[in-house]
């Protein structure tokens, strides 16, 4: 803008205006000035290269940098999704496997606890038998006792009867005889 302004200024000072005649060549028949003209490129062509060296550049360098920030970021979101898939399928088949592994335990402890429950039923099965066989053995030797006891009082009261009826004492002898006849009697 200051150029135009000195340039207008220097071709006023000259004392040359525009005119309308046709020796001013072809720019001055489209109705430009030459030197205005001129000094409006030198100021485009400034302004255009500080805006470029100044803006331009330095703008389109962020921009490529954000462009490259902006691709890394969506690598990494691509890398982040697989790693996030393939996690998810691992941790898929670990529970599958854990799954797997859980019922494989289960199946497991039912069998031993139907092993451990047939060994309680057997072992208490045994000792239940060994019960009944002692206390057998016990109600026989008990029978046994009191049979003989019975036997012994009864030959006792026999013989108490005896002498009671008989009205005399037996000796050892007639007292077996008497006993052994009558307990044969009782049998």
């Amino acid at each position: 803008m200051i150029l135009t302004n000195i340039a207008y200024a220097a071709e006023s000072a000259d004392g040359t205006t525009q005119s309308t005649d046709t020796s001013g060549g072809v720019l001055s028949d489209l109705g430009i000035n030459g030197v205005l003209f001129v000094s409006q490129l030198i100021n485009f062509a400034l302004v255009s290269a500080i805006v470029w060296f100044l803006i331009l550049k330095p703008l389109t360098k962020k921009m490529a940098e954000r462009q490259k920030m902006v691709d890394d970021s969506i690598d990494n979101a691509k890398k982040i999704q697989e790693n996030l898939a393939k996690s998810e399928k691992e941790y898929q088949t670990r529970i599958d496997n854990a799954k797997v592994e859980g019922n494989k335990i289960v199946e497991k402890a039912m069998t031993a606890a139907q092993a451990a429950s047939e060994e309680v039923k057997n072992t208490a099965k045994t000792e239940i038998e060994l019960l009944v066989v002692q206390a057998r053995k016990s109600i026989k030797n008990e029978k046994e006792v009191m049979q003989k006891e019975l036997k012994e009082e009864t030959a006792g009261f026999i013989i108490s009867a005896m002498e009671k009826i008989l009205g005399e004492k037996m000796d050892s002898t007639k007292d077996k005889k008497v006993i052994e006849e009558i307990l044969a009697k009782l049998k």
